[in-house]
């Protein structure tokens, strides 16, 4: 019975933490939902201006506005609360961590949420125009077909895109953790950027539209990002001791030791 109190424990605590979470994201929703109309004139602002003279958005059955209007304020109520939900997430993996690396929590949730709003706001502002225009022009191209864009079809695609870049923002992030737990270090990373850029190209052919455009306008970012967290790895990643350090140079390969 006492190995299964911690157990219990940790799980009423993620259930607890689950609920505010959960809870933050359904008042931000409901005061999401009262601008709805105008939220999605926003978010619909890069396909509409790149729709030839005449086109316009549509609707394909009766209750595409409806669920269009809720998947909208769900997505803004997810950003607004998003560093209510980054701190529930801290706080459930804080007992784990020594004091030292408890005094982050701050640090942790405010650049998380900077990194996210960065991630949406570059997605939206510089590549929603440059990705929506490519394959408006690419479809109109296309003889007799005439731009009729479903707007649910095309905020399900612009959720998509927005969450990824989001959550693309995070990487220094999660690679600023690593590091100071001692998982990786810049070195390790340095040695496997071909890695890194073969899971960036595969992010980006998953989450995006099927072009190479649209692939690159995520792989991109990320590779970049992938290296500013070398950088963050190399300044502030757990510092291993001499002894370590020797260990580690005995393991390469005698081609490397050179």
């Amino acid at each position: 019975m006492s190995d299964a109190l911690p157990l219990t424990s940790h799980l009423e605590e993620l259930r607890k933490r689950l609920m505010i979470a959960a809870g933050a994201w359904l008042v931000a929703f409901l005061g999401c939902y009262s601008i709805a109309e105008q939220l999605f004139e926003r978010v619909s602002e890069p396909v509409r201006q790149v729709l030839p003279e005449g086109s316009s958005l549509v609707f394909i059955s009766a209750t595409e506005p409806f669920f269009t209007l809720l998947k909208v304020a769900a997505l803004a109520g997810l950003v607004l609360a998003f560093p209510i939900i980054i701190w529930q997430v801290w706080g459930f993996i804080a007992p784990g961590l020594y004091a030292n690396e408890k005094k982050l929590a701050i640090p942790f949730v405010f650049f998380s949420s900077l990194c996210f709003g960065t991630g949406t706001y570059f997605g939206f502002t510089l590549v929603f125009p440059m990705v929506f225009s490519f394959l408006v022009a690419y479809g109109t191209g296309v003889g007799g077909v005439n731009a009729m864009l479903s707007m649910g079809a095309y905020l399900t695609l612009a959720m998509r895109l927005l969450i990824a870049f989001g959550l693309v923002f995070e990487l220094p992030i999660i690679i600023f953790f690593l590091a100071r737990m001692g998982i990786v270090d810049h070195k390790w990373l340095a040695k496997n950027r071909k890695l890194a850029l073969l899971v960036a190209f595969v992010i980006g052919a998953v989450l995006t539209p099927p072009d190479v455009f649209s692939q690159a306008s995520i792989a991109l970012p990320f590779i970049i990002l992938y290296e500013v967290g070398i950088i963050v790895a190399r300044l502030f990643g757990k510092k291993k001791s001499a002894e370590e350090d020797e260990e580690a140079d005995e393991t390469l390969p005698a081609e490397e030791t050179h």
